[in-house]
């Protein structure tokens, strides 16, 4: 009796070890940490009032430097790499291309600020395979959206661009803010997109964050996405989603909503010399963002 005791003991222990390392896969390791850079928006022109284009090869080095001697998963640059003209990339392309990391691009309306031919060029340019694409790291699913997918500078072909009309036409009568050339607007087709992504999500038990070039929420009304407000009601149904990082609005901003961090990062191309970019780390209960320049630091606690 004793050895069949034994036995049985045995079997149920292997059994709840069994089960427990599988339930331990399911555990979101949300430890991580990446580098994010928003509007380097560089050409060789003259500065305006507070660009200064000239200046951005130069910062952005730094912040490569800067990059380089920390442990990243990946790197990721929220749009606006240039200001105009395709030939900018050639120069800080191969400042980017020094990162040991891995990197990413979300689109930005300066991005396609070049020659109407050369337009189809940008995406494969900025090694860039799709407009808008997801990727996951520990069990977080980051999505990054192209807010150029109509819109007057991004649109590119016959059906973007009279979607775009179509799109504007009808915003136009509400008389919004954000309403402006220089904006953007995500298409059906991407919307739809974007909810298999949370759905995926939900079902993976994954954390979601956004990218985007354009802000949806904040103090600043005039820089939002056309469509902010049926992103953010798609995005208030998943409470998985903890976060929207964007660039577009050089002065930065800030705003939480259901849990959710929306924050746009201050751009690298204002002021002479003072940069702005930032390592970001993932913990289990909270984003720590550690700003660099202009670049505030803060803790954005996990809901």
């Amino acid at each position: 009796m004793t050895l069949l005791k034994n036995k049985l003991s045995i079997i149920l222990l292997a059994l709840f070890t069994a089960c427990g390392s599988k339930e331990n896969k399911n555990v979101p390791q949300q430890d991580l940490s990446i580098g994010i850079i928003a509007d380097c928006q560089y050409c060789y022109c003259e500065s305006s009032p507070s660009r200064f284009y000239k200046n951005s090869p130069h910062k952005l080095r730094q912040a490569v430097v800067a990059l380089n001697k920390e442990e990243l998963d990946y790197a990721i640059h929220l749009g606006d790499f240039i200001d105009r003209d395709f030939s900018s990339f050639d120069t800080v392309l191969p400042i980017w291309n020094t990162l040991k990391t891995k990197k990413y691009h979300v689109l930005g309306n300066h991005d396609f600020s070049v020659a109407d031919s050369l337009k189809s060029k940008v995406m494969n340019k900025m090694n860039l395979a799709q407009r808008y694409y997801s990727l996951v790291e520990n069990n977080w699913r980051f999505i990054v959206l192209d807010g150029n997918d109509l819109s007057y500078h991004g649109a590119i072909s016959p059906k973007k661009i009279a979607q775009t009309d179509s799109l504007f036409t009808l915003l136009s009568k509400a008389e919004l803010p954000n309403l402006q050339t220089w904006n953007g607007g995500l298409s059906h087709e991407q919307l739809l997109w974007v909810e298999s992504e949370l759905k995926l999500a939900t079902e993976n038990n994954e954390n979601v964050g956004f990218y985007c070039h354009f802000p949806v929420l904040g103090e600043d009304k005039v820089h939002r996405l056309w469509n902010s407000t049926q992103l953010v009601s798609l995005i208030d149904k998943y409470p998985n989603v903890k976060f929207y990082f964007n660039g577009h609005n050089h002065n930065g901003d800030y705003m939480e909503r259901n849990g959710v961090h929306y924050l746009t990062f201050k751009g690298m191309v204002e002021t002479d010399s003072t940069s702005a970019f930032s390592t970001v780390e993932f913990k289990k209960d909270s984003i720590f963002v550690h700003g660099h320049g202009r670049e505030q630091s803060r803790r954005l606690k996990i809901k």
